[in-house]
């Protein structure tokens, strides 16, 4: 009982020393409380923009690093998980049959599904050495936002890329991109749908032969 006395006079103590009354306490609490109760910051064209610009200096950073194509796959995919809704992008390019996967099947194909995206444009990511990508506006669509870039290629004409971003899974990410107005979610949705359909539906099979692709 004497420590707990001793104890409860050291805090009052404190809070004398301090010129802190109760009334300061709960003016202290109360602002709190009121702090904690704020909603989120939403998405915004400077946020989507900057996020952007984050994916453009990191695709820059990898083309001009001079490492090998296999080590840059590696890291167009990590790029790729960062600032990309996949899971939404899978959800989507898988179509129909998503909803009667299972949860495996689904973390399966997720997995295969980022790999061959890295392959397939980390590839394609070589032709812009030497180029340049210029992030451009970004402006409101809907209940999204979408940020124009232009690809500066050697020898080329250049060509706009326009990534969505929302922060509906909770980050701010890009969930499509339209290359010249095309939409790559759509594109690869025919892709996989194809590859679905070579394995006679069955979504494991087609699993094993993505993870050849790209």
């Amino acid at each position: 009982m004497v420590n707990r006395h001793k104890n409860w006079q050291m805090i009052m103590t404190t809070i004398i020393r301090n010129n802190l009354t109760r009334r300061d306490l709960l003016a202290m609490g109360g602002a709190a409380c009121a702090l904690a109760a704020l909603p989120a910051q939403a998405l915004n064209t400077t946020d989507a923009k900057g996020l952007i610009d984050r994916v453009v200096a990191r695709i820059n950073q990898v083309i001009n690093s001079g490492k090998p194509q296999s080590v840059m796959i590696v890291e167009f995919e990590k790029l790729f998980v960062d600032f990309a809704d996949v899971n939404f992008i899978a959800f989507k390019t898988l179509g129909p049959p998503a909803r009667s996967a299972s949860k495996a099947q689904m973390r399966a194909f997720t997995k295969a599904f980022q790999g061959y995206m890295a392959r397939k444009y980390g590839k394609r990511f070589r032709e812009f050495i030497g180029g340049e990508i210029v992030v451009q506006k970004a402006r409101k669509e809907k209940s999204h936002y979408a940020v124009d870039t232009k690809t500066l290629l050697k020898g080329r004409s250049p060509f706009k890329v326009t990534y969505l971003v929302s922060d509906k899974s909770g980050r701010d990410l890009f969930f499509d991109m339209r290359i010249e107005g095309v939409s790559l979610v759509n594109s690869e949705k025919e892709e996989i749908g194809a590859l679905l359909d070579r394995n006679g539906g069955n979504i494991d099979r087609m699993i094993a032969d993505l993870k050849k692709f790209g």
